[in-house]
């Protein structure tokens, strides 16, 4: 961390990324805001736009669009930037495009002195997050995906209307891929200091294990019914970034699901993906291991083997 003055860069300005900025903006998250894209026009509008509501903020954050050179100094760089899905295209193409993406960008970051934290939040995350540590060659520990922490989210807040209760006193998680093989360990699953293993065996005419299932479904189709409904997803996410962002600047040693690299947890090294993490300035501070069942660490190996199948496949 630089200093007391909190600088982010945040790199893209379409709809997930201005809803971070947009976030930021109101939580009063730094004092230092730079927006770079490719569209320059389009990033010096975002910020005189942003700069229109800071009477209404309760904040003096400074916005303004920049280039690579203002990471040089940067606390964090936040990437949302990428190329979408073209009809008939195979994710494979795709990863590819947005490999060649990540190359242009992640290169000028590092070259102009930049020694801070990197967030990613494009998606397929996990992977992306990869090919930013792969290209950037930081310590692991400073590159960070944005995981599975906004399907955290999304189960915490489920469970607590399924069982009544504020979802801030819910602890459970969602790990894995950020995508189809994400899951719930449920043996971890907490309702303030209670497993829920318990709660449903002391209220079987209640609460049902099926139901807790087609919640955790409902919490891996939910991206795709956003998608249906609105065509994107943004705010939630822009939220989940701010979160992260803020357990960085802040030193908070908070335990968020992020997409950061196993070393050896779970009997698996090198890919990247959503587990339950410390975060604080200095990034990932420490990866907590989970008392996983056998079938809950096969779920996890089958997370870990599709993304290191995808990315054996990307050639950088």
């Amino acid at each position: 961390m630089r200093g007391k003055s909190k600088k982010v860069v945040l790199i893209g300005t379409g709809m997930v990324g201005m809803s971070f900025a947009y976030s930021a903006l109101n939580r009063n998250l730094c004092d230092e805001m730079v927006l770079i894209d490719v569209d320059k026009k389009r990033a010096v509008g975002e910020a005189m736009d942003l700069n229109h509501g800071l009477a209404f903020s309760g904040t003096s954050m400074k916005i303004y669009a920049g280039d690579y050179d203002e990471c040089r100094d940067a606390d964090i760089v936040v990437i949302c930037a990428g190329v979408n899905q073209k009809p008939g295209e195979s994710r494979l193409e795709l990863l590819k495009r947005n490999a060649e993406v990540f190359e242009t960008i992640v290169d000028p970051v590092v070259r102009s002195g930049f020694s801070g934290i990197f967030i990613v939040a494009t998606n397929p995350v996990d992977i992306m997050t990869r090919i930013t540590y792969e290209l950037s060659r930081f310590e692991p520990h400073r590159v960070i995906g944005t995981g599975t922490t906004l399907d955290t989210a999304r189960l915490r807040y489920l469970l607590g209307e399924y069982f009544r209760i504020d979802p801030r006193n819910v602890h459970a998680y969602v790990i894995g891929e950020h995508g189809d093989s994400e899951f719930t360990p449920w043996s971890q699953a907490l309702l303030a200091t209670k497993p829920i293993s318990k709660v449903l065996q002391d209220n079987s005419n209640k609460f049902r294990q099926n139901d807790l299932d087609q919640i955790s479904t409902e919490v891996r189709n939910a991206a795709q019914k956003i998608i249906l409904a609105k065509r994107a997803t943004y705010y939630g996410i822009g939220m989940a970034i701010t979160r992260i962002v803020r357990a960085v600047l802040s030193d908070e040693q908070s335990v968020l699901t992020v997409s950061g690299r196993l070393r050896g947890e779970y009997g698996r090294k090198n890919v990247f993906l959503g587990n339950p993490c410390i975060i604080g300035r200095n990034g990932i501070d420490r990866t907590i291991e989970l008392s996983l069942t056998q079938d809950e660490l096969k779920a996890l190996h089958n997370s870990y083997d599709i993304l290191e199948d995808s990315f054996r496949q990307i050639e950088l």
